[in-house]
Parts: structure tokens; sequence; C-alpha cells
């Protein structure tokens, strides 16, 4: 058996093994990828408000609104999301999470959502877990992604022209032929015409299953390093911790908007407990979460414990922090959207195309015995 025989066949297994897998994953990309752009077409009532000129409310303004209207959870956040957007104080309780929104200005309470009803969630959860038990799912999806970053290669390899007189055939798609070929090129070629940007997506999607993943990409663009502890969070004496203050948090956030004046987005993270500290983040554009600058603050006065910047982050950091936006296009705002989208629909077709030659050539070889 020949190398490239020995390739089409694992090509071929592979693919019938993890097709439906990763027909779901691909087709649930393409749905979340503009899923801000919908929501604030739908839900803009209370997704959007009236940009003024004067300062946000502060975080324990918000919380207090919070807790009335939903007085048995626990506050784990709060996030302002732009000059245009509603800021958002997200809860929890042992049966729910819910997420309140607020007008930043004025505090006027706009809408409570449930994450676990929401349509967009819901197919975020899928594309990570399938819906199933997350320790369970994140397996099977990242176990079909791998197969998927295999699929690619080995699907490039049987598929390179052995001779220069093949090249133009190889790169095009014959749509006077019949419908089987037109499907067999299709296959083959959307699949090397995307295979670059697909593995970007695919290894960018690994991360949020394995930790080994982002540690590589880490120690690759840094030659090394350690990233637990680089980002290792602030130990603070709790001999001394009293009780969460709502100044402190305030202090916080105000001392992060003067640190980064040119920030678009913040969160404000609060403590839950005896030990645990304020920690803050700032980003300079809405709606995109890189380029992120991260500070941490005692919980009873608001003093600031540590600065981690964006600028003073290692590269390979930086690369890690950055991978939420590249795995959607995000990081390239509307046109990297398109993109993803795009590159994530032609590869949902590759488990399809794929299939109909298999069975194609399965029935082709029943007739002929």
């Amino acid at each position: 058996m020949g190398f490239k025989t020995q390739i089409r066949f694992l090509h071929k297994w592979l693919g019938l093994i993890s097709g439906l897998i990763v027909f779901i994953v691909c087709i649930t990309g393409c749905i979340f990828c503009f899923h801000d752009e919908i929501k604030d077409i739908t839900r803009k009532e209370w997704r959007l408000v009236e940009p003024q000129n004067k300062p946000f409310l502060m975080p324990s303004v918000l919380q207090e609104k919070a807790k009335e209207i939903v007085p048995k959870n626990k506050i784990s956040m709060t996030a302002y999301y732009g000059k245009n957007r509603s800021a958002i104080v997200y809860t929890y309780s042992d049966t729910e999470n819910l997420y309140l929104y607020f007008n930043p200005y004025s505090g006027q309470y706009l809408k409570t959502e449930n994450p676990e009803t929401d349509f967009f969630i819901i197919v975020e959860y899928i594309h990570l877990y399938l819906l199933l038990p997350d320790y369970i799912g994140k397996h099977i999806i990242g176990g079909a992604t791998i197969i998927f970053i295999l699929l690619l290669i080995s699907g490039i390899i049987q598929w390179w022209p052995k001779r220069k007189s093949d090249i133009k055939r190889s790169f095009t798609v014959k749509w006077s032929a019949k419908w089987r070929r037109v499907n067999y090129d299709w296959h083959n070629t959307s699949g090397f015409y995307i295979a670059l940007i697909a593995l970007t997506l695919a290894i960018t999607g690994l991360t949020f299953t394995y930790e080994w993943v982002g540690d590589g990409i880490y120690k690759t663009f840094n030659f090394g390093g350690d990233k637990a502890a680089e980002t290792k969070i602030p130990v603070i004496d709790t001999t001394k911790f009293e009780s969460n203050s709502i100044t402190a948090v305030d202090r916080a956030f105000i001392q992060t908007m003067k640190l980064q004046p040119k920030a678009e987005m913040f969160f404000v993270m609060i403590p839950q407990q005896k030990g645990d500290i304020i920690s803050t983040g700032a980003y300079p554009h809405t709606l995109r979460y890189d380029h992120q600058s991260n500070y941490y603050f005692h919980p009873n006065d608001g003093k600031l414990i540590q600065s981690d910047p964006y600028h003073s982050k290692t590269l390979g950091l930086q690369v890690v922090e950055m991978n939420y936006g590249i795995h959607t296009g995000q990081i390239l705002d509307l046109p990297g959207k398109i993109i993803a989208f795009t590159v994530s629909l032609i590869a949902s077709a590759l488990p399809v195309t794929g299939f109909v030659i298999w069975f194609g050539r399965r029935k082709k070889s029943k007739n002929k015995k």
C-alpha cells in the first residue's frame, strides 16, 4: 500500500468517525459569529443607550440596584461595555445565573437575562460541549477538532497534484461536469483554499478544551517561560481581612479608568470569599476582548496591589489573550467575522461532500460486484 493510499484510507475513516461532530461545531460557529450584531438589532432596547457627556455610575450603585431586584443572588461582576451600551451586573445563586442590564449613566433598570435560555448561549454551549456535561462534551469536541486538523493535513497531501499539468485542474471546480464530479472538485478545492484559516480556527478552538494548547502557544511565542507564573493572581494577608468594602470596589474602578483613560470597556470582579481580591480589566475597544490590561486591588481599601497593563505583558501572553478574538474573527472587527463565518460555513460542508464521495464510491463498488 503506497503512501498516498494510506493517507486516503486514514482520511476516509477519520472523516467518517468525526464528520457529524465537525459539522455541528462548524455550523454553530457560523451562527455564533455575528451574535453581537444580531443582538444589537433584536435587543437594542436594553443593549444600547444614548451616550452622555458624564461619567458612569459607580459599580456599588448598580450593585445595590441589582440587589433590590434579585435580593437572594450574589454578585460576581459589574461590566461597562462602552459609552453607548448598557452596563451589566452579573449575579448568581445555587439555581441560576442572571444578567441585569442598567443604563450606566442614570442607573435605570432595563432587563434581566437568563443565559440558560438565551439562543446564542445555547448555540455556544453546543459548540463547546454539545450540551453535554462540560467534562464530557469538551473532550468529544476536542477529539473531533484534533481529527479535523489531521483531516485538513491529510486532505492536502492526497490532493496535491503530482504533475504540473494537473495544477490548474486541482485548483478549480469543473462546473460543467456531472454533479458527482462537481461535488468531488468542490470538496478538494474548498478544503485547500480554507486550510490555513481553518487550521488557525481549530488550534485556537482547542485552547478552550486543553490548557496545554494555550501553554504551548505561550511558550512558542516566548521561546519558553511559565504562563502560570506570569498570570498568577496576587495573594493578600487574610488575617487582616474584614469584609468586602463597597468603597474599595468603587476606588478600584476609578483607578482603573485613570490608568486606562482611552479604554472603552471595563469590568470589575467582586470578591466572593475571604482571601479574594478585587480584579479589574480594561479593553481599548468595545466588544473586543484582546489587548486587555488587568489590575488587582485590596478588598478593604481598594489599594492597588499589582498592575498588569497590556504593554508590560510578554508576547506569549498577549497572543494567548488574543485567542478568543482570533478564533471568532473579532480581532479584525467585521471583516474578520466575515472571514471566520465564511471559512466555518465552507468547513461545515466538507463532511457532507466527503460523505457523498464515500457513499458514491461504495455504491459504485457494490454495483460492480
